[in-house]
């Protein structure tokens, strides 16, 4: 077989990736092929269901009993059972394949993602975008080479909420906005953290995958390695990340220009049993305002349980408080009215994946980009790194460098286990 010149290469990959658009276009029902079968794989196979016009034709995941129960679950739905991989890549090489879903943990986004890139398939991949700055700016770079449709999943870029919030803001009716605050107060339930011997149904060496190779336990596999720093970074990025993302979307802000953060381990719930903070505050620089992050994964009986999770947009005029379903117009006069504001919509998630496969369909690209992507994700992983050295981290977003100290800027980017190769190239 001849090799392909760089030119051929990249011209063979834009005709699959328009190939596949083309026959999904004129298709009445698109293949999906999912990647991770967990619990957020799951939800999002449901919503492409309720979409309508779609069967999952292939599903991926190294645990056999998450394929067993997600193929039941596909079966029931569409009345045929989808083909079952443990290798992404076997996945990936399946014909017939409209669209792929990754839904695997964030420092497994990467590689499939960018070998999902390289097939020209259109992508709907679950927030925060990679577990590195890095990773985050090869999977954006990969997208721009092929060209294919991609939405990350940062479904609160449907909350009516606030799109209302933005117009109000916009508007002028709330003047100035002169700092934006974001906050999850919530108590986190937490497994077994006694070291043991992995399920026999999970390949627990391959779940690690290119992250250090762990002692298992049940408290730092499955759902639960959102609290782990070497998989989930913790809540500011697993959950907090989604209202980040908000802000900038409402604001129309690029990344911070400086970042700083505190926190750690208090409660004797949390102590010794996660590694990542029960309670964080983060301090986000935009330049014209700051933009702070609040949470405490033990806060669950809060006086005021109304605000427990959100975000409050302090203006000149008036303050908003909008959380997913609503927006809290509070003018800034003393004991003055208070307006409450509850658009209608649906559910997020399945409006989300709505956009992304009616884009599939379209033939044109999906709202949500990795390049949008990797600015809220970049943004959250700075706090993290702002948090693990206990400095303040300036960032250049031109150059997209830390300037404010090596230790810093040299976590921008996690080496591989061995056995694995970093997507990234300086």
């Amino acid at each position: 077989m001849g090799t392909l010149s760089r030119r051929n290469f990249i011209g063979a990959v834009s005709a699959a990736a328009l190939s596949r658009t083309v026959r999904a276009a004129d298709a009445k029902t698109l293949n999906a092929g999912l990647i991770g079968c967990g619990w957020y794989g799951n939800v999002d196979i449901r919503s492409a269901f309720a979409s309508g016009g779609v069967k999952v034709a292939a599903i991926c995941d190294v645990d056999t009993e998450h394929l067993k129960q997600t193929a039941d679950a596909v079966e029931k739905e569409q009345n045929s059972r989808p083909k079952t991989f443990s290798d992404y890549q076997e996945l990936l090489d399946s014909p017939d394949l409209d669209f792929i879903i990754i839904a695997t943990p964030p420092h497994w986004h990467a590689l499939p993602f960018i070998a999902a890139c390289e097939k020209g398939f259109p992508i709907y991949c679950e927030k925060p975008l990679a577990y590195d700055v890095r990773e985050g700016r090869a999977m954006a770079n990969a997208h721009k080479k092929a060209g294919n449709i991609v939405q990350i999943g940062f479904q609160r870029r449907q909350s009516q909420a606030f799109a209302e919030a933005k117009k109000r803001i916009e508007s002028g009716a709330c003047g100035e906005v002169i700092q934006a605050d974001a906050n999850i107060h919530y108590k986190a339930g937490l497994k077994d953290t006694t070291v043991q011997e992995s399920p026999k149904t999970l390949d627990w060496d391959q779940w690690c995958g290119p992250a250090p190779l762990l002692p298992y336990c049940p408290n730092i596999g499955h759902f639960n390695w959102r609290l782990e720093k070497t998989t989930g970074h913790g809540h500011l990025v697993d959950w907090g990340i989604h209202y980040i993302d908000a802000i900038r979307m409402t604001l129309g802000l690029g990344m911070p220009t400086s970042v700083f953060a505190s926190g750690g381990l208090f409660h004797p719930d949390y102590v010794d049993k996660i590694t990542t903070p029960d309670t964080l505050t983060v301090d986000f620089h935009f330049g014209r305002l700051p933009v702070t992050w609040r949470h405490r994964i033990w806060g669950s009986a809060e006086y005021t349980p109304s605000t427990n999770i959100g975000v409050t947009f302090l203006c000149e005029k008036e303050t908003l408080f909008v959380n997913d379903n609503s927006v809290e117009i509070i003018p800034n006069v003393k004991d003055a009215e208070r307006t409450v504001l509850k658009p209608e919509q649906g559910n997020l998630g399945e409006a989300h994946m709505a956009e992304f496969l009616a884009a599939v369909r379209e033939g044109k690209p999906a709202p949500c980009s990795p390049e949008i992507a990797f600015q809220s994700t970049g943004t959250v992983q700075l706090g993290t790194i702002a948090y693990e050295t206990r400095e303040r981290v300036d960032w250049d977003a031109e150059k997209e460098s830390i300037t404010s100290g090596e230790a810093a800027h040299a976590l921008l980017k996690r080496e591989y286990r061995a056995g694995y190769e970093h997507p990234y190239k300086a």
